[in-house]
């Protein structure tokens, strides 16, 4: 299930700043060991259904000047959804790749369905 940690959102910012009537979406400030991670998360539930037949649950990860370590992934992973829930970072063609940020990666998972794992002896 997909959660957001309200200790950590970004409340104050004139654009950014959300509060808890946003409900999953908004940007979170992360600290992880001595890092600061800045996340901004989304459920998709409310968007218009012209934008994509599938519903998805998002995060993305920056950390300042590098691109965020598995470690820290792992941490945002386990933070915005629970231990037994699966997401996924996609490697998309390259037609389809955007690139705002050179440091940001995202996690996703699909609300209506459960992801296809790999066989557990190739994981």
């Amino acid at each position: 299930m997909f959660h957001v940690p309200e200790d950590c959102r970004l409340r104050t910012h004139r654009q950014l700043g959300t509060d808890s009537s946003y409900g999953n979406n908004g940007v979170f400030i992360l600290h992880y060991r001595k890092e600061e991670l800045h996340v901004i998360a989304s459920d998709d539930r409310d968007w218009p259904p012209e934008l994509g037949p599938l519903k998805w649950e998002h995060v993305s990860v920056t950390a300042r000047n590098r691109i965020p370590t598995w470690e820290e992934m792992c941490f945002v992973k386990n933070l915005f959804w629970d231990l037994d829930d699966c997401v996924i970072q996609f490697h998309p063609p390259g037609w389809r790749y955007v690139n705002r940020n050179p440091n940001c990666l995202h996690l996703w998972r699909p609300i209506e369905f459960a992801i296809p794992l790999p066989p557990i002896q190739c994981i």
